[in-house]
């Protein structure tokens, strides 16, 4: 019986250790996320296009997420020329080859320049920088 007791003494320590540990760990990921003050925003849904020109079709599937500027409209601002930016990323992508989706080097290269289109649509409309980064959350060719 006395070590029943023990034992059940010793789980109710570990777990109140342990929800406390948690509780910690909880409050300092919020203060890293405030920290570093960024935001992101998914474009939703996927992009699916064709890419290759002629012969068989290939098709390229990116999930993309935006890292957008400590503007404090940028999310608005971002998604009013949304339908801009899917047509332009749609484009882009399109105009690939086999080659540039194939290496981490063409995938790198092809993050860079939609950045850029995306940047380049967003100066012109609004006059501002909101998008300082731009991510592939998911990336996947089918040929």
């Amino acid at each position: 019986m006395r070590s029943i007791i023990h034992l059940l003494l010793r789980l109710c320590l570990l777990s109140a250790f342990a929800v406390t540990g948690a509780h910690a760990s909880e409050g300092e990921g919020e203060s890293e996320k405030t920290a570093s003050n960024s935001e992101y925003l998914d474009i939703k849904p996927a992009l699916i296009t064709n890419y290759g020109g002629a012969g068989p079709i290939h098709f390229l599937k990116a999930e993309l997420t935006l890292r957008l500027s400590k503007d404090a409209d940028a999310s608005q601002l971002v998604m009013r020329h949304m339908p801009h930016i899917r047509h332009e990323l749609i484009m882009l992508f399109s105009r690939q080859n086999e080659d540039n989706l194939t290496t981490m080097q063409g995938k790198e290269q092809l993050r860079q320049e939609a950045l850029a289109a995306v940047q380049k649509i967003l100066q012109s409309e609004e006059n501002k920088k909101l998008v300082d980064d731009l991510l592939f959350t998911n990336f996947v060719i089918q040929h």
